[in-house]
């Protein structure tokens, strides 16, 4: 940091509400730590903003500094896009308030707050927000990502739910983004990203949700494409209370997974009934039928449920997806297939996740091409050597080569890092999406000062 920035940053402190970390201070590597252990940038400026004036005022800091801007919520993304080398962070954790107005169903969310804020605060209500699959993931890049979770086909996707977002812009300005306040924003941030500004905060709907039944079965590998056949069919005809995934995954050291598993590859399903408890036992009884080798089954609460299989943080992580036109048997050889590349053990998971119900239902007009895929895989990739990370990324590509016959083209960013290329990206939203957002792009942020994410350029 040059002494003219490191006067600046003194400059910024005065008045501000949050915390202002430089390097070498004694919280400046805890606060620039993400999801991805394998990421190590190390930021100029790490502004902790308590409020929306924070934020303004990071902003125009960042700006003035001429300093690249990144945005953290939850750190999650996969190519750390949260930090900038020798640039300014936004960090919004501390901004993590979730109000909740029971009787008119609706949850206001602060920019910075994860999963696990929004799901504890709205439980003792009896409702929850469409939610993703990690309670530590932040709200704000779930949401404007457009949002999949396990119970997205109930629930429908996190951005669906959208009433309002509060936006400071690149001009350092608070706007306000509805269905009658700046309506082509507000379509933007339907599955944009976080191009036209900080989010600061969201109001959305909220769904009656008290308990589910989960059942987590777990299969020797060599059975996994007797299993997953089976799950493609019963979750062609399940009903949309009906979530979870099929997932090839390292047996856990679990009481409920036989010693001999633990350790070794499995085929596993995650079923999760959004009801009753007596409810849930018939609907999800012709898996349960199957011979499984290890099973959890019971009911708990929607939001125990959220944080049941959160990923560790710390590892080194590489992800990828195709969405697919369908799932036929050539599919489902190829996708148990791919499994066998999988770094054993670790918390990888190489994931068949199904779509329909409230997804497909949703607003075809939001720039999300992939929600009318019936299914997605998923190749989630975490290990803890350096010396994996070729074997790594190489599986998580392979899945995708084999899945190529299938493969829509479009794709949720939000699952992708920035190895994919330029046309991958556009893809995501698709080309005519892509000029309208460009368009809205052009008016919030024509300088492309948040450029660190899935970029939508201006030119």
């Amino acid at each position: 940091m040059t002494k003219t920035t490191e006067r600046m940053a003194d400059r910024l402190r005065k008045g501000f509400e949050g915390a202002v970390i430089l390097p070498g201070e004694a919280d400046y590597d805890e606060a620039r730590k993400v999801f991805n252990g394998a990421i190590d940038s190390r930021p100029a400026v790490i502004a902790q903003c308590a409020s929306v004036a924070d934020v303004q005022r990071a902003i125009r800091y960042g700006r003035d500094a001429e300093l690249e801007i990144a945005v953290r919520g939850g750190g999650h993304g996969v190519a750390g896009r949260a930090l900038s080398e020798g640039g300014l962070v936004v960090d919004l954790r501390r901004m993590c308030v979730v109000t909740v107005d029971s009787e008119r169903r609706l949850a206001r969310i602060a920019g910075g707050a994860t999963m696990s804020n929004l799901d504890r605060a709205t439980e003792p209500h009896g409702l929850a927000g469409a939610g993703g699959r990690v309670s530590t993931t932040g709200v704000g890049g779930y949401i404007l990502g457009g949002g999949d979770g396990w119970m997205a086909r109930k629930l429908g996707l996190g951005c669906d739910g959208l009433v309002e977002v509060e936006l400071v812009i690149a001009a350092g300005e608070v706007v306000h983004a509805s269905e009658t306040e700046n309506a082509e924003l507000f379509w933007a941030l339907h599955g944009g990203g976080g191009n036209f500004g900080v989010a600061t905060s969201f109001t959305v709907r909220l769904h009656p949700m008290r308990s589910v039944t989960v059942a987590l079965l777990v299969w020797p590998a060599e059975r996994g494409e007797e299993i997953v056949h089976a799950y493609r069919d019963f979750m062609e005809a399940a009903p949309d209370e009906v979530g979870g995934a099929a997932v090839y995954v390292t047996g856990p050291t679990e009481e409920f997974v036989p010693e001999r598993l633990q350790g070794q590859l499995c085929c596993a399903t995650l079923l999760i009934h959004a009801g009753a408890e007596e409810e849930g036992q018939r609907a999800l009884a012709p898996m349960l039928a199957l011979g499984h080798a290890g099973a959890f089954v019971g009911a708990m609460p929607y939001a125990d449920m959220q944080c049941m299989l959160d990923d560790p943080p710390g590892y080194r992580n590489y992800w990828s997806a195709e969405y697919l036109d369908g799932f036929p048997d050539g599919a489902v050889a190829a996708f148990c297939a791919s499994a066998e590349a999988m770094i054993v053990p670790s918390p990888s998971q190489h994931v068949l996740i199904p779509q329909g119900g409230a997804i497909v239902r949703g607003l075809a007009d939001y720039p999300i091409p992939w929600r009318g895929a019936p299914w997605a895989v998923h190749p989630f990739g975490l290990w803890e050597n350096p010396a994996d990370d070729v074997r790594g990324k190489a599986w998580a590509q392979g899945v995708r080569r084999a899945m190529q016959p299938w493969a829509r083209g479009d794709i949720y960013l939000n699952f992708i890092g920035d190895e994919e290329g330029r046309d991958r990206v556009i893809a995501g939203w698709g080309k005519e999406n892509y000029s309208r957002l460009q368009r809205v792009k052009r008016e919030y942020d024509p300088q492309n000062v948040f450029r660190l994410n899935h970029n939508i350029s201006p030119e």
